[in-house]
């Protein structure tokens, strides 16, 4: 099976994603799309195992295999837990819909050390623009003070909400160069020490709901394996690779 066909046959779940999710979108942006694609089981039954992510098709499209996916998130990978956010779903079925109903078993306090970690490594590199070219890229600095936003609230909260909402003309006021780096800069070491007092009141628990996550996988992976038949052209080429039947 070729990876395009298990995006295009097999995705339990597709958002939109980047600066229309984010409330940020304006005449020229992108549309950036991501998406969760269940591999059939009995594609791992041989040699060769379904791909983690594929790109495409298309441009701008990028989608994880489920278990991938369950397993970055766990890990509290902020582009994972921002696409189970995303408020502009254009795919979905039930076993989608479960996944999204497990948003909060991924969260936790490991997202602290994720965010900030992504958001140090997005600084050193606005830090090497303005080295360089006396001014950062402004897109990339109204970006970064969104993640530092998200991350703020969300140990404050203990919920992920990815639209700026009324903070939307502030944001933009950024990436059109029309604040100044050093008031960016303030805004950002502010928003960094405020992240670190959320975390001593976090709501969230020090660690994700690993075992419900790993149960919903396993069921999943049971459900698709029952479904197969021995003469489903899946199982079929598996047999023909030499997967199954072979002493």
């Amino acid at each position: 099976m070729e990876p395009e066909d298990l995006v295009r046959d097999h995705t339990i779940y597709a958002c939109v994603m980047g600066s229309r999710a984010f409330g940020l979108a304006t005449e020229g942006s992108d549309t950036d799309r991501r998406g969760v694609f269940l591999a059939p089981t009995p594609l791992f039954w041989g040699f060769e195992k379904p791909p983690t992510h594929v790109e495409g098709p298309g441009e701008e499209r990028f989608s994880w295999e489920l278990e991938r996916f369950c397993e970055l998130a766990l890990r509290a990978n902020p582009n994972i837990l921002e696409c189970l956010h995303s408020p502009l779903v254009e795919r979905l079925d039930d076993t989608g819909r479960e996944l999204l109903a497990l948003r909060g078993a991924f969260l936790s306090r490991r997202a602290h050390d994720s965010f900030t970690r992504y958001a140090l490594a997005q600084r050193r590199k606005l830090d090497a623009d303005v080295r360089s070219h006396g001014a950062p890229r402004w897109k990339h600095a109204m970006h970064l003070l969104r993640l530092l936003t998200s991350a703020r609230d969300l140990l404050r909260t203990g919920e992920l909400t990815i639209d700026v909402g009324d903070r939307r003309a502030e944001f933009l006021a950024v990436k059109r160069g029309e604040i100044a780096w050093a008031e960016v800069e303030s805004r950002m070491t502010r928003l960094a020490a405020e992240t670190e007092r959320a975390l001593h009141g976090t709501p969230l628990p020090a660690e994700p709901d690993h075992a419900r996550v790993a149960d919903f996988l396993f069921r999943v992976r049971r459900a698709s394996a029952l479904e197969a038949r021995p003469d489903d052209e899946i199982v079929q080429g598996v047999v023909r690779a030499g997967g199954l039947g072979q002493h």
